[in-house]
Order: C-alpha cells, then sequence, then structure tokens
C-alpha cells in the first residue's frame, strides 16, 4: 500500500500538503482547524516585528472567472502581512506547539533590510517552539518602500546576506520563498543556497492586474476608486509556477543536492500535487485552493494523490520524486532527436524493400507489393 508520510528536512509529515502562508494560515483558530482536518503541516500567515505599519483594505481580492461564470480560474489579491501585533503571535505559537507537539508549524517572516530585526524575529519564533522558517522574499505588493518581500527576493546579494543573517542564528530548517517577478528564477535560488539556507518554496504569486471595470473604467480590486498591482495566484499560474519549480530542481540536483523544494501555484487536486512532485518538489503548498474549497479540500486531495501512487505502483513519495526531469532538454537536442528517428524510420522502411526476385515471401507478398508502391 503506498503511504503519503514523508520526512523533509528531518520535519516528519502525514503527507505532503502544506498550507501556505496567507489567510489560510492567520490566527490560531484556523490553524487548529487545518491540523484538525489532517493537513501535512501549516505555515503560519507572514509576521513581523511591527504590525502596526501593516494596514489591509477592502475589498482586497478580484477573481478571473471561466467564460460561464461558473468557475474561479485566477485569484488576485493586493493584502499584506499579518496586521496583528508579534505578541500575539508568539502566544499562539506556544499554544498551538502544545496543542499539536507532533505536527509541523512553520513560521513566515519578513523583515526589513536590518540584521537585527531578522535575529530578533527568528530567535523569538524558535523560543515559542516552532518547527521551521519560511523566509517571505516574495510578496509582490505592499511595503516595498521598505525593501521588503519582492523587493528583497528580487536582488540576490540583499538575499544572499539576509538569509546569512537568519542561518547563523536559526536552528531549524529555513526555507527561503522565491518570487517568479524575475527574468531567471535560477538566480535568487542559488543565493539563498549559497547562503545557506536548507530547502526553496516557489512560487510566490504573480504580479498583476485582475481587470478593468468596463462600465466604470476603473481597475479591479476597486478601493475608494483605486487599486494597486496584486499577487494573481489559482489555477491559472499553475503552468508558469511547474516552469519554475521545473528550473529550481535542476539547480537543487545539479548544484546542491539534499536541499529541499516546497512548491506552490495552483494546486487543488492530488493530480496537480503529483505533477509537481515529478518535477521534483518535496511538499506541495496550498493557499489559494483553501479559501475556494474549504480545509476539509485536504481528504480528496490525498485520496487523488494516493490513487496515482497506486496506479503506477509507487509506494512511497520519492519513488517518484524528480521523475520527469530527465525528459527535459534543448530544443536543438529535440530537432536532433527528431530527425534520429526519421532517419531510423526511412531506413527501416527502405530496409523492406524487395530489391531482388530471391525476396518475395509467400506470407508477406501484400505488404511487399505496397512498398514497392507509390
Amino acid at each position: 500500500m503506498p503511504t503519503l508520510k514523508t520526512t523533509v528536512d528531518g520535519l516528519k509529515l502525514p503527507n505532503p500538503f502544506v498550507i501556505g502562508s496567507g489567510p489560510p494560515g492567520t490566527n490560531l483558530n484556523v490553524i487548529i482547524k487545518a491540523f484538525q482536518e489532517g493537513w501535512g503541516a501549516v505555515i503560519a500567515k507572514t509576521v513581523s516585528l511591527d504590525a502596526s505599519k501593516v494596514v489591509n483594505v477592502t475589498p482586497r481580492y478580484a477573481k478571473l472567472h471561466s467564460s460561464d461564470g461558473k468557475e474561479i480560474i485566477g485569484w488576485e489579491n493586493i493584502e499584506l502581512i499579518s496586521d496583528r501585533p508579534f505578541k500575539i503571535w508568539e502566544e499562539e505559537f506556544k499554544k498551538c506547539k502544545d496543542q499539536f507537539p507532533d505536527r509541523i508549524l512553520i513560521a513566515s517572516i519578513m523583515e526589513e533590510y536590518r540584521k537585527d530585526a531578522w535575529i530578533e524575529l527568528v530567535e523569538r519564533c524558535q523560543a515559542c517552539g516552532v518547527d521551521g522558517f519560511e523566509l517571505n522574499f516574495s510578496c509582490p505588493h505592499g511595503l516595498p518602500e521598505r525593501k521588503m518581500g519582492a523587493a528583497m527576493g528580487e536582488n540576490p546579494e540583499i538575499l544572499t546576506e539576509v538569509v546569512g543573517w537568519v542561518m547563523k542564528v536559526a536552528k531549524k530548517p529555513v526555507w527561503a520563498k522565491m518570487t517568479p517577478n524575475v527574468t531567471h528564477i535560477e538566480d535568487p535560488t542559488r543565493a539563498a543556497l549559497k547562503a545557506g539556507a536548507t530547502g526553496i518554496a516557489a512560487i510566490n504569486t504573480i504580479r498583476s492586474v485582475m481587470g478593468v471595470n468596463l462600465d466604470t473604467l476603473r481597475p479591479e480590486p476597486n478601493v475608494e476608486g483605486y487599486t494597486t498591482p496584486g499577487g494573481y495566484s489559482c489555477r491559472a499560474v499553475k503552468p508558469i509556477a511547474l516552469r519554475m519549480v521545473m528550473e529550481i530542481a535542476q539547480v537543487i540536483r545539479r548544484e546542491y543536492p539534499g536541499r529541499s523544494l516546497s512548491a506552490i501555484g495552483g494546486v487543488e487536486t492530488g493530480n496537480d500535487a503529483a505533477e509537481f512532485i515529478l518535477l521534483g518538489a518535496d511538499t506541495v503548498q496550498v493557499c489559494t485552493g483553501v479559501m475556494k474549497f474549504g480545509y476539509e479540500h485536504v481528504k480528496p486531495v490525498c485520496e487523488q494523490l494516493l490513487a496515482f501512487m497506486e496506479k503506477h505502483k509507487f509506494e512511497t513519495l520519492a519513488d517518484f520524486k524528480g521523475k520527469s526531469l530527465d525528459y527535459f532538454t534543448t530544443h536543438a537536442d529535440l530537432v536532433k532527436r527528431q530527425g534520429e528517428r526519421k532517419a531510423a524510420q526511412k531506413a527501416a522502411s527502405t530496409a523492406k524493400v524487395v530489391k531482388s526476385d530471391g525476396e518475395w515471401k509467400g506470407d508477406e507478398f501484400v505488404k511487399q507489393s505496397q512498398a514497392l508502391s507509390r
């Protein structure tokens, strides 16, 4: 019987499905709900030392629907990191670990470009008993003037420095969360891994504008008549996420073997998860999917992933992790391979043509005749 149990960076998970940092992990109440429903791990909503600077607006979501209006295929948010005082988070982290000592709780953290702030944040979270860290270098909107989020993750030099600060004091696994809003995601990935990050998480949301209301002529989501570019998620981003996860996995395989990869981007089914694991992921994160389907959605996605494993006779996630990476190559190589195949087919076809009367065979007479026809 296949099993979804897995150990990643020493963390023992009942399954690879992780609540991604965002609204589904916004306080102790919902984190407890996630564990009760059976999620493999929870990454809490991103915290910082001074939440007083975080002010959210309403509305802050915009959705892209299918042409029939029945399905949400894209989701934009302009939501910021947690607006709750860090002191409250410390209390809730402790309560959570007291109640669920064997479940995996990861703190997502973000700070300004200040060494003392990052160190204090790590040390205080560690004191609360969290099992690991995800460094938010990837939020595409809000607080860029403070060099936070993607403003930091887009700069490999700064990213290397900050990861280095964290790794000097972190006693738990550290995942660096990558922004997709770069030309080559391999560059910040290498920067984080070079600085010692235990693993990579990717991707965060894609910077976007959802659309313009053709009646009001105002872009969405409309806040007092105005908006700002936000982060795009949901099913529509999955192909982009798959590509970037593949690129990161290749860097890990070739240059940093043993480092982990947590995949994010449009995961709504067990089959989605299987695709990411085939491309090198150890775990898969779900955020928007929880907002669409609820915390109980972990049950069907686990069942679907187990069904995939049973179909292919995989016993563990390790049996198929990265199995599809070998089938990526260059366009030039594709041309070469196709040319070789066509040449081989032509040679085989030519070899079957009768060249002398002595080669005719009674059992193959019709085929031999057809081979000589135009």
